[in-house]
């Protein structure tokens, strides 16, 4: 029997990734093979991410695109699975009808199912399960990343249900696996070559509170913290008021855990942050920013805003904008609010026009890139961590990376001018140039892996 060929397509959050990395682990490769080419492809799968409307609109273009594939390739079966069609699949099943299979956030699994159940049936499908699955270290799972870098997702969906937010409809409430199974999956990454392993979740500081067993992250952490091979832990998506002293101190005296933490602020005007149902005050945020710079002083924090929410006047966003100017951030994502049908906030009066929300994006991001330009200017001269990725994408002479204070995809990159390492070495690079994201630097020894 002739394999059929499978090229999968992910789009929005690592979250998402990994449910990408869950299906393909599930192809028999006896039956399937992987393809990074489209155009190749007899099978097509678009995982796809509802979180605003930018992504929703992305996705729909993404599939769209995809069509193409059916009409002038070897596509004979076009998939769209995810965060869409949880949320949409009727919708979808009768605006795309060019998709043969719709499957939900909780599907990834009963993929082979449903390719099966389709080519039998030979129409459109829609497979919507309950957003309840949570994958264990004896999931089958391809990783995509590059060999030195994972993602484990340590818990499932949300139960913070801020206003603004769908992630609970889409991904159901918490679900934390257990501390066993993500040691035990971080150890048999690291066995396989994995440097960097990234801690993700909607929020990892909630890990263990739906649990009878005890579990917490920092009990994760402390176990996590002895794997040998282990170089760099990284914490991403951490809820404000989760952060406990125990948890700071860890990040303080544990060297594999990276001085990095993002953060997701949303605001700091204290009725905004009453109205999204967030559960700290500018108050908090202060203190909390201090304990952490108190105590982990070479940490880079990462947060992201929303510009827009229902209700932000102009002294409201000018509160956000000196905060911002400050400079307690090293790195600031800006969103635009976008009123999602079934969420609380869509509710509310006061909703502020496309072109304002667009025009306080621009004017925050451009300050924080002032913000991002002097703080780098300021590690010139400095060493730091890096690990090698390979050649750069702008020319082949020059190697790129990531400092230990970078998150991959979301941050910038080191541009190596000197020395060589082999891909996922971590090495020290002396920093001799800067801009506003991306570092420039030398390798200062030949030996690689130093800390």
């Amino acid at each position: 029997m002739n394999k059929q060929k499978v090229c999968l397509v992910s789009l929005g959050c690592p979250k998402n990734l990994v449910d990408a990395e869950v299906m393909l682990g599930h192809l028999p490769p006896d039956r399937f093979t992987i393809t990074n080419e489209e155009l190749e492809a007899d099978i097509l799968i678009i995982n796809t991410c509802a979180f605003i409307q930018d992504a929703q609109e992305e996705s729909i273009d993404t599939i769209l695109e995809a069509t193409r594939f059916k009409e002038h390739g070897r596509c004979r079966l076009l998939i769209v699975t995810g965060c869409l069609p949880q949320r949409y699949q009727q919708q979808l099943a009768e605006q795309l009808p060019e998709v043969d299979l719709f499957l939900g956030t909780g599907d990834a699994a009963r993929i082979v199912e449903q390719i099966d159940a389709w080519q039998q049936a030979g129409r459109q499908r829609c497979c919507i399960g309950a957003p309840d699955s949570l994958y264990d270290h004896d999931t089958p799972r391809l990783q995509a990343s590059p060999f030195y870098s994972a993602y484990v997702k340590i818990a499932e969906g949300c139960s913070n249900h801020c206003s603004y937010c769908i992630i609970p409809q889409l991904r159901g409430a918490l679900r934390s696996r257990s501390c066993a199974s993500i040691v035990t999956e971080v150890r048999q990454r690291v066995a396989a070559g994995v440097r960097e392993v990234n801690l993700i979740a909607q929020d990892i500081t909630a890990y263990g509170r739906d649990r009878t067993d005890g579990a917490r992250l920092e009990d994760l952490l402390r176990e996590l913290v002895q794997i040998d091979e282990l170089r760099w832990l990284r914490l991403l998506y951490a809820y404000p008021d989760g952060i406990s002293d125990e948890l700071i101190e860890l990040m303080a005296t544990h060297d594999k855990i990276c001085p990095y933490l993002d953060l997701p602020l949303q605001h700091v005007a204290d009725d905004l942050l009453r109205a999204m149902n967030r559960r700290i005050d500018r108050a908090g945020i202060d203190r909390l920013v201090k304990r952490l710079r108190d105590r982990v002083p070479q940490l880079t924090l990462r947060t992201s805003f929303i510009v827009g929410f229902p209700g932000e006047t102009a002294e409201h966003f000018q509160q956000l904008l000196a905060f911002v100017e400050q400079g307690q951030f090293d790195r600031v994502g800006v969103f635009r609010y976008s009123r999602e049908e079934g969420t609380a906030a869509a509710l509310l009066d006061n909703q502020i026009p496309e072109r304002e929300k667009k025009k306080r994006q621009n004017k925050l991001m451009k300050a924080q890139s002032r913000v991002s330009f002097r703080k780098h200017q300021a590690l010139r001269g400095q060493q730091i961590a890096v690990l090698v990725e390979g050649y750069s994408e702008e020319t082949d002479l020059l190697l790129q990376g990531r400092a230990i204070s970078q998150a991959p995809d979301i941050d910038g990159l080191v541009y190596i001018t000197a020395g060589q390492a082999n891909v996922g070495d971590i090495v020290p690079l002396q920093i001799s140039d800067t801009t506003e994201y991306d570092l420039i630097g030398e390798i200062v020894e030949a030996e690689a892996d130093q800390p």
